[in-house]
């Protein structure tokens, strides 16, 4: 079973209902097979998306707190090494690509487990290529 990590923007097109029509197919069969890889910071990320949303009033409390019923509910790996390489390799490779740390937190996994990655980030995607990783956008 080959894991996939998955960043938040992806995860992103399943909480707001106006972007919906914009997952990528890969998605659902990674989710519905567990074989989603994420890093420790990534259930915050999600609820920040979340959070903003409601904010801009793009969805309610109700729709967030549905979606994350339904997240939970997959089996999701969480990776226990992305704070071992926080200060170090996650460090270096936000300098190399000018990403945030959280971006290069999946960069790091993806890099480590060789593991394919799905992001709509621009700039995650553009140093996933330069690491000639396995990128589904």
């Amino acid at each position: 079973m080959k894991l996939c990590v998955i960043d938040a923007s992806v995860i992103g097109l399943m909480i707001l209902p106006d972007e919906a029509p914009d997952i990528p197919p890969q998605l659902m069969p990674v989710m519905v097979e567990g074989r989603a890889l994420v890093p420790q910071h990534w259930r915050l990320e999600v609820l920040n998306l979340g959070r903003t949303a409601m904010r801009q009033k793009r969805i309610d409390a109700q729709r967030l707190e549905r979606a994350l019923t339904i997240l939970s509910e997959y089996r999701i790996h969480l990776d226990d090494g992305t704070n071992r390489h926080a200060w170090g390799a996650c460090m270096e490779l936000a300098a190399r690509h000018d990403l945030t740390a959280y971006d290069a937190a999946y960069l790091e996994l993806a890099i480590r487990t060789e593991a394919p990655l799905m992001t709509l980030d621009k700039a995650l995607a553009k140093a996933a290529r330069h690491e000639k990783l396995e990128l589904i956008a």
